[in-house]
């Protein structure tokens, strides 16, 4: 059917199995705000055509585009305007009525030759019906760019009925009117629509006005060559998308033309805390400039989501299900550029500024770990740059720290998993000369565990647990037997021990320690402590059942000594039981803080000792 203006004419609009999906798509959106977003879409669609046509068809069309948005309270109105190539009433017949038919399809195809035809935001008609989600009615007045077209008006309230008419417009370009429903009266505000042009459309390249009001920034820094930006660029950028946030750590830009289209910038914003990323993160994803979504779990791994910043996909349709992006070839092929251009930039860092790399370390070590225990590519490029922090007061890779100690470690790995608790047991291997590496985070234990499972050569042994061989004194060891009760002394002193305590499930050994000064110690297996580790991460899981710890009496020690000696002397006596349990207490408190009853005991026994001394 073909519409004429010389008379009203009635129609109803053409609807088709083909054609109804993307309009069911565009009604199940979550949030109706979208229909502004769909709108200047097709606004800056219209105005890209028209300069498009004119350079290839030599005319003298062009235009300086710019898109217009007026809101009428009292009308209940809102209007968006545009300077675009315009639609004569044969066109809107096409274009809106006939749903099926996508105006940017056929244009490509018919400009498919000049440049890329996927730079054009298509899908003209579809995106239109969202203006239906806050308006009863909606009005169309519009005049086509060609000689000698007449203005057409086209009238819908909601249903498939349209009236289509000789419209009054003068100047070449398209209006569409919103006549806002009552559900929808808040985007009658000013403030609200200039919100929304901020974030939908703020780096589109041509000017938005709001009643009047520029609305919109048009200068995204990622259209720019990576040469071409100062680092004050890129920090105010960042300001830019982020107001309320200090300046980022560092950042990639991404520019890649072949063999897809994208282009962006990622920031990697400063963590005043590990937590801070569940928090941080949301890239947002443009589409050929316009805002998508700051939701892209589908495009991004997840462990990249705490990143900031904006990717720009031209080749992603503005309106497409999560389903299709999971599965895409397109967009998993984006997916792996991204972590590739992460892990180069902190390979690239690490060698090249290493006293900046060690200095964002800290912030940025929580989101490299997860990244390689979740992804085996992004593993495999950053695993020898990951840093420790050193009892020898420096950031060690795992490397340098086995090539330092070769020869005494025998590829093993001492690291102290709580630098205050436990810092009794690292003054012992410092004693010794041993090394020591810190854990610093929440995800540590876990990751040693992981990069363990990826190169077995390597054991990561915790300070409080598998360490005698290290720490014992072979030539002190006890081997004289005393022929009144036929036991050692270290036998004697086990025993005592044990009758003190009076706990069947603590083991107690007694073994010379290199160092005097430290009477005992809690030993806990490796095995222990990674069972604990693992069922930490299952709520409601008893620990207690993976203990397996054990009392390490020091031989050496004089205190130890005093005990064997008082004991022989004066039998067990109240005063023996109270030090023992004090040893005992210390030991404790050297691995973990006491707990409630605990410490009510040890200040009854330190006061007991105290009146013992006086």
């Amino acid at each position: 059917m073909t519409a004429k203006t010389e008379k009203q004419q009635t129609g109803n609009i053409s609807v088709n199995t083909e054609n109804i999906l993307p309009i069911i798509k565009k009604w199940l959106y979550s949030d109706h705000e979208i229909f502004l977003r769909e709108l200047i879409s097709n606004s800056f669609d219209a105005i890209t055509k028209r300069n498009k046509i004119a350079l290839k068809e030599s005319l003298d069309i062009s235009v300086n585009g710019k898109i217009n948005i007026t809101i009428d309270e009292k009308k209940k109105t809102i209007t968006i305007s545009d300077n675009g190539l315009g639609m004569d009433a044969d066109e809107i017949q096409k274009y809106i009525n006939q749903i099926a038919f996508s105006g940017a399809e056929e244009f490509v195809e018919k400009y498919k030759e000049d440049e890329k035809g996927g730079q054009i935001i298509g899908h003209f008609g579809l995106g239109f019906y969202s203006s239906f989600m806050v308006a009863d009615t909606v009005e169309i007045n519009s005049l086509s760019y060609k000689k000698g077209s007449k203005a057409a008006n086209w009238f819908c309230e909601g249903s498939t009925e349209y009236k289509i008419s000789e419209g009054n417009k003068k100047e070449v370009g398209t209006d569409i009117i919103l006549y806002v429903n009552d559900e929808s009266k808040d985007y009658l505000s000013e403030d609200k629509i200039k919100d929304l042009v901020e974030k939908y459309a703020n780096f589109l390249p041509v000017e938005i006005q709001v009643n009047s009001n520029k609305a919109n920034d048009q200068n995204p820094l990622w259209i720019k060559t990576p040469l071409d930006v100062k680092d004050e660029e890129y920090i105010e950028f960042y300001q830019k998308l982020y107001p309320l946030q200090g300046e980022p750590l560092f950042w990639i830009h991404l520019n890649v033309d072949y063999p897809f289209n994208l282009k962006g910038i990622l920031y990697f914003p400063k963590l005043t805390h590990e937590l801070d990323a569940h928090n941080k993160g949301q890239v947002k994803l443009f589409c050929q400039q316009v805002f998508v979504s700051d939701n892209i779990k589908e495009v991004l791994p997840e462990f990249l989501t705490l990143l900031q910043g904006a990717i720009d996909c031209p080749d992603i349709p503005l309106n497409i299900s999560r389903s299709y992006l999971q599965n895409d070839p397109y967009v998993q092929k984006i997916s792996k550029h991204i972590v590739k251009k992460v892990a180069d930039k902190l390979t690239d860092l690490s060698k090249k500024d290493k006293k900046s790399f060690e200095k964002y370390w800290a912030d940025i070590n929580p989101f490299v770990k997860y990244g390689m225990m979740t992804n085996d590519d992004f593993y495999g490029k950053v695993k020898d740059i990951v840093l420790f922090t050193s009892s020898n007061g420096n950031e060690t890779t795992i490397q340098e720290y086995l090539d330092r100690n070769k020869g005494k470690n025998e590829n093993k790995v001492f690291y102290c998993a709580d630098k205050e608790t436990q810092a009794s047991y690292v003054e012992l291997f410092k004693a010794q000369e041993l090394e020591v590496v810190y854990l610093s985070n929440l995800i540590d234990t876990h990751f040693l565990q992981f990069i363990e499972s990826k190169n077995t050569d390597i054991k990561y042994v915790s300070v409080d647990s598998d360490i005698s061989e290290h720490l014992i004194d072979k030539d002190k060891e006890s081997k004289i037997v005393d022929p009144k009760d036929n036991k050692t002394s270290d036998q004697k002193i086990e025993d005592i021990f044990k009758e003190a305590i009076n706990n069947e499930k603590l083991k107690i050994k007694v073994q010379a320690l290199k160092s005097e000064n430290t009477p005992a110690l809690i030993l806990e297996s490796e095995q222990s402590k990674r069972m604990k580790a693992m069922s930490n991460m299952m709520k409601g899981m008893d620990t207690a059942m993976f203990e397996d710890n054990t009392l390490v009496l020091n031989s050496s020690s004089p205190v130890v000594k005093k005990v064997l000696d008082t004991k022989e002397k004066l039998g067990m006596t109240p005063k023996v039981s109270n030090l023992c349990e004090y040893i005992y207490d210390l030991a404790l408190m050297s691995k973990r803080p006491l707990k409630g009853a605990e410490i009510q005991k040890f200040i009854e026994r330190s006061n007991s000792l105290l009146r013992d001394i006086l």
